[in-house]
């Protein structure tokens, strides 16, 4: 498999999985900039893997990132390995490269911002996946510009 710094090109496609929606945003490595794509409302695993493919099909990504949530202290829990699953079946699938990027408290976070906005629950609820999903991809572009300065 390519190393990190080859796979940074291109558009990315970045996921917020969850047992019941996956939030989806879109950004590219060039602009570094994240932006909320669509919310997958779906449970079945084929329903979802069916949708998945229209996106990446459309958006003809280089890469794929996936929100690893931790708890606050870093630690790992039942979720933490869902995503991995998942991160696993995209690699697997689809063929593409895929990364993990820290996600604790993006949910919390995206929450925060549709109240700001003035958006209802009910609003709110139909948006929050994927402006997770744009968080967490935001973080992931913004972590890479640390880490490239820092070097």
């Amino acid at each position: 498999m390519p190393d990190t710094a080859a796979r940074r090109r291109g558009t990315v496609l970045a996921f917020d999985f969850g047992e019941k929606r996956i939030g989806v945003a879109v950004g590219d490595w060039q602009l570094q900039q994240a932006h909320p794509l669509t919310t997958i409302d779906a449970e079945a695993s084929n329903t979802r893997f069916a949708a998945i493919a229209a996106l990446i099909a459309e958006w003809q990504p280089d890469s794929l990132v996936v929100g690893r949530p931790l708890a606050l202290d870093g630690t790992s829990h039942a979720m933490t390995a869902r995503c991995t699953r998942f991160a696993n079946q995209l690699r697997g699938r689809f063929g593409l490269a895929v990364e993990h990027a820290d996600e604790r408290l993006t949910s919390a976070d995206a929450a925060a911002r549709l109240r700001a906005a003035g958006h209802g629950a009910r609003q709110a609820r139909r948006h929050l996946d994927a402006l997770a999903a744009q968080l967490i991809l935001q973080d992931h572009f913004d972590a890479a510009t640390r880490d490239r300065l820092a070097c």
